[in-house]
């Protein structure tokens, strides 16, 4: 059975031990950068893209001979030799790694990054890159075209403004490394408004520090006073427990939480879900800056707060896969509407209601736009050292599409 090598490249000339793999391999795949690197080979070089071509390429060659495909830095580490395998099962594959770009990287920034995160941008959307990017002390990030130092610096200095962190904006450090192990090798460092002002090479690894005093994210199960709120007007605890629960929130993707008040469902939400993108709506400034500084003091970056009252200002919000609606300003109606329309089949919406109105319209809402519906009242009483304590009770309202 003939065997697909695929052969790490790390900016340096081709080793004695992957030279003699060569003759004995009728077809070599390289990508335009590395192909340079066997233009004194005398086998047939194709490229590596259009993908599939190639693909459909080595099949045919393997049917009598061996195959080398030349990747960048370790195939295995957001490489090509994963897609590879997948194709043409492990037993024919040969992976022969060379040093990664992020091992590169780190080097010349001379860093430990044992305890970094990683990140690859490649052809990936994201909503909130500060959310992404900021969840962690030190984040390595795979940047794409779309996604330069640059563009990523700018970003999460707009998201920083927007939420009035200015300490961060400027203690944040980032470390960019361009065409490592080649002769045009660059390395830059700097902050936020400097890499901003750059221009990179599409060729390059972007490292964010964030400072050492930064608040550990929070675990499950906040209470009441330790979230900034005005008047008392916060979901209680033990409500908020069971609302999150209903919602079923994805690991991944777009939560909205309309009506957010002092951001209470969102800020438990980001710290159980740091990849989720979360999306509070609230009108009054009042409690905008309480959900601002709800981000700040628990640094939970995956949050950006929206101003403005719903639905007018859901319009250009990527698609929800959950919605909760804890407050509607008098516009329940289209607010269920906007959600019945926009909300990811399967996905779930969640309406909290304390008084009669509220109690009665929402299911028959729900239902009126195809929603399975069910719906569970919860009534809140705490016994402490200074005597028991009753609440109103909540009806939680769920609406499946």
């Amino acid at each position: 059975m003939y065997k697909i090598n695929v052969i790490g490249m790390d900016g340096s000339p081709l080793s004695e031990q992957q030279l003699l793999l060569l003759p004995d391999c009728g077809l070599i795949v390289a990508s335009a950068r590395l192909s340079m690197y066997v233009d004194d080979v005398d086998v047939p070089c194709i490229p590596i893209t259009p993908m599939e071509k190639a693909f459909t390429q080595i099949e045919q060659a393997l049917q009598h001979t061996d195959v080398a495909v030349l990747a960048s830095g370790d195939p295995l580490f957001y490489g090509i030799g994963t897609r590879i395998m997948a194709r043409f099962g492990t037993e024919r594959v040969h992976i022969l790694p060379a040093l990664s770009s992020m091992q590169l990287a780190f080097a010349r920034f001379k860093m430990a990054w044992n305890d970094a995160a990683i990140v690859s941008l490649h052809g990936r959307r994201t909503e909130n890159l500060a959310g992404l990017l900021l969840a962690n002390r030190k984040t390595c990030v795979f940047t794409d075209g779309g996604n330069s130092p640059d563009r990523i610096a700018a970003a999460l200095l707009d998201y920083l403004d927007h939420i009035e962190e200015r300490r961060l904006a400027a203690a944040l450090r980032l470390y960019v490394g361009e065409e490592l192990g080649t002769l045009r090798e660059k390395i830059s460092t700097g902050s936020l408004a400097e890499i901003a002002g750059m221009h990179f090479s599409n060729l390059n690894v972007l490292c964010l520090v964030l400072p050492e005093d930064m608040p550990v994210r929070p675990r499950f199960g906040l209470q009441e006073d330790e979230i900034a709120h005005s008047r008392g007007l916060i979901t209680k605890d033990e409500i908020r427990a069971a609302t999150l629960h209903r919602l079923r929130l994805p690991r991944d993707g777009v939560f909205w939480d309309i009506g957010g008040g002092s951001g209470s469902i969102s800020i438990e939400a980001a710290a159980m879900l740091p990849r989720l993108n979360i999306f509070t709506i609230e009108q009054k400034e009042e409690e905008l800056a309480n959900i601002r500084g709800n981000i700040r003091r628990f640094g939970l970056f995956n949050i950006l707060p929206v101003a403005g009252k719903a639905p007018d200002n859901l319009i250009h919000l990527p698609t929800p896969d959950a919605v909760f609606v804890g407050g509607s300003g008098g516009e329940l109606e289209r607010i269920i509407a906007c959600t019945a329309d926009r909300l990811q089949k399967g996905g779930t919406v969640v309406v909290n209601g304390v008084t009669e109105k509220t109690v009665s319209l929402a299911p028959q809402l729900l239902l009126d736009h195809g929603f399975t519906v069910d719906t569970s009242t919860i009534a809140v009483q705490r016994t402490g050292p200074h005597g028991s304590l009753s609440f109103n009770p909540i009806t939680i309202m769920v609406g499946t599409k």
